[in-house]
């Protein structure tokens, strides 16, 4: 079961590398910034992971703001957080949704068109947390207003979704209320579930019923009111309220199974065993070799068929060329939204 989604070291593969993508039990691979060193060198990197599993869904970070994975030859997208912010000073108060919106969607577009013309399959995009107290969110989010929330990342989407590019929602059910860092922390959500679903989750909610959410990665976050269980070890989020209330049939991505969030479901394995019992498509072991390896040799992750093919609907359909990007006119349109 292609279940696993790997990192490598650098920007080639080593043999190990190697190896481990053709392993049958991987079936994603997942980029960061130590991994680019030139457009050119990046669109060698994803030909050799392809060469290798032409099925093999890449992925990256690249949000825009503090959460941007290439730079250097990219266009520098601002944190979601600005972009409301920005619109409020250069429109009318009846027209700051309208003008945030319209950037928000072309945004989406420059992110996405210029992610897959380098050989990427999707971004883990958008942000659909609310920008409350979290250290680890803040301007990754759109607003503080769930409403706002919901309507500049719906048009964020449409520019994904012009670029060719499907849609990941996270962190479900929100993680922008809580505030430790579950990168570094365990973070425990105490409020009631009446106001985790009307004011966080809402977002989330209207989107899925909108059809606008391709894949959704769950929050390392506890919800004692709700659940005992951080939501993605959780069968009771993901599939009683995410699944089966929520109605949701898209990819159920886990968050990075290398996180302190993650460590209270027990070794790599356990990790992997957990999350994907409790209903996630595809598990993220990032950042630790040793941890992927472990999970690789001794995670018991049965065939699933259902799983693999919402993860190969993911994969990037497009033919675009990086090098010609710049004469479409799409794409020069998209750059005069820009701001700083």
């Amino acid at each position: 079961m292609s279940a696993l989604m790997i990192d490598v070291h650098g920007t080639s593969l080593t043999g190990e590398d190697k190896e481990i993508i053709a392993h049958p039990k991987v079936g994603g691979l997942i980029l960061f910034s130590r991994n680019f060193e030139s457009i050119e060198q990046l669109i060698a990197l994803n030909k050799s992971i392809k060469a290798l599993n032409p099925n093999l869904l890449i992925a990256v970070d690249h949000e825009g703001g503090r959460v941007q994975r290439f730079r250097d030859g990219f266009t520098k997208i601002p944190a979601m957080g600005k972009i409301y912010q920005h619109a409020s000073t250069i429109a009318s108060a009846e027209n700051i949704m309208a003008i945030a919106s319209n950037i928000a969607s072309h945004m989406g577009y420059l992110m996405a068109v210029e992610v897959q013309s380098v050989g990427i399959d999707i971004s883990f995009a958008p942000v659909l947390d609310i920008d409350d107290i979290s250290d680890v969110i803040g301007d990754r989010g759109f607003h503080k207003d769930p409403t706002v929330v919901t309507e500049l990342a719906n048009a964020f989407i449409q520019g994904m979704k012009l670029a060719g590019m499907k849609t990941t929602g996270k962190h479900f059910p929100g993680h922008g209320s809580v505030k430790e860092d579950s990168h570094i922390a365990m973070p425990v959500d105490n409020r009631s579930k009446q106001d985790i679903f009307s004011h966080d989750m809402c977002v989330f909610k209207k989107l899925i019923q909108q059809n606008q959410i391709d894949a959704l990665m769950p929050a390392h976050v506890i919800y004692p009111e709700v659940d005992a269980l951080p939501v993605g070890f959780s069968p009771y989020w993901l599939q009683t309220i995410l699944r089966k209330e929520l109605g949701f049939q898209g990819v159920i991505f886990s968050d990075d199974l290398s996180m302190q969030g993650a460590t209270s479901a027990g070794g790599y394995a356990e990790r992997c065993e957990a999350a994907y019992e409790a209903g996630c498509d595809m598990l993220l072991v990032c950042n630790d070799r040793v941890g992927a390896i472990e999970a690789i040799d001794k995670a018991n992750l049965p065939n699933r068929a259902a799983s693999i093919a919402r993860v190969q609907s993911m994969l990037n359909k497009s033919n675009y060329n990086f090098k010609q990007l710049k004469s479409q006119a799409t794409w020069q349109k998209s750059q005069q939204h820009l701001f700083s």
